[in-house]
């Protein structure tokens, strides 16, 4: 039986999947990262964990035809990552190479947001369209643009990085370096930020309520719920939060056209309340073209999403 592994590489768990060659799972489990402990410990473990689960379902370890791997950063050619965000690994961390040495396979490196979005383009929300956006929304935010059915990667691995638009020239300093970027308005980080500094001028509103007028405790998750219970100042904060957004979405949609807008990641869970809202304010920042047809969808694969398309990588370069 062919067979493909997935490897989606977080920040604190990586993912690690066996799939077909039609991209479905036949068995996953999660591990820990531990990047501290340094690449080279990290990838054997992933590989030792590829091995337990090949002998789980009977799979020689020989029928892996290759490994597909998704990782924060922007990555070179599949293969280098610019720079390796969330560990500390260092700038043009030779991905591809390690990898190999260690599983004797091939291998292809994806960014990660660049990946999930591939999943969706081709087992997800985003399947039968050629050219789809995908923004997963958590701690940060960024987009996963396919255009005629292939990633947009650009020269240094940056494509996509659509969370340091800049929004507001004056507006919060970036880790980025920039001032003003969309990823400190448009995350998780970003509203709760907002929302904090709104709060310390009006009492009245439920989320204080609900977090026990502690506001180190407040969430993303806070924030949409009470919105949605028509809360005023939560309402202000995620119309806000939308505004910004469909800033960011209306310059998408300038440059690549897609047919379908696709949310992933934790934020995206609020649902509807983003989707109605990014649409209330992107006349103002869209040609009308570019939103007549278009359509909005929400991440049909969840956290499968980064091992599908991270084994695609292979699969597609397979067949």
């Amino acid at each position: 039986m062919r067979c493909f592994a997935g490897i989606d590489v977080g920040g604190t768990n990586s993912k690690i999947g066996l799939l077909d060659e039609n991209g479905n799972i036949l068995i996953t489990e999660s591990i820990k990262t531990e990047s501290n402990k340094g690449p080279q410990d990290t990838i054997e473990r992933i590989w030792k964990t590829v091995e337990k689960l090949a002998k789980e379902i009977s799979v020689n370890i020989e029928d892996i035809e290759g490994v597909g791997v998704g990782i924060p950063g922007p990555v070179v050619d599949e293969s280098i990552v610019k720079i390796a965000a969330n560990f500390s690994w260092g700038n043009d961390f030779p991905a591809k190479k390690m990898f190999e040495e260690i599983t004797k396979k091939r291998v292809k490196i994806g960014n990660d947001v660049k990946v999930i979005a591939l999943g969706e383009q081709l087992y997800g929300a985003g399947k039968g369209y050629k050219n789809s956006i995908t923004i997963p929304i958590g701690t940060g935010i960024a987009a996963g643009i396919i255009i005629d059915g292939r990633i947009l990667a650009g020269t240094t691995g940056a494509g996509g990085e659509f969370g340091h638009i800049v929004i507001n020239k004056k507006g919060h300093k970036c880790g980025c370096g920039l001032t003003g970027c969309l990823e400190t308005y448009c995350s998780a980080t970003g509203i709760v930020r907002e929302a904090k500094i709104i709060l310390k001028d009006n009492k009245e509103s439920t989320l204080l309520e609900v977090v026990d007028n502690d506001l180190d405790k407040l969430e993303a998750y806070h924030i949409f719920e009470e919105a949605k219970k028509k809360d005023k100042i939560a309402m202000k904060i995620v119309d806000d939060f939308c505004d910004n957004l469909a800033h960011g979405i209306g310059t998408l949609l300038n440059i690549v056209n897609p047919e379908i807008i696709i949310f992933a990641g934790g934020v995206s869970k609020a649902g509807s309340i983003i989707t109605d809202g990014v649409k209330k304010h992107l006349d103002k920042y869209a040609l009308k073209m570019t939103t007549e047809d278009l359509k909005f969808a929400f991440s049909e694969l969840g956290n499968d999403a980064g091992i599908k398309g991270a084994a695609a990588l292979i699969i597609n370069d397979l067949k």
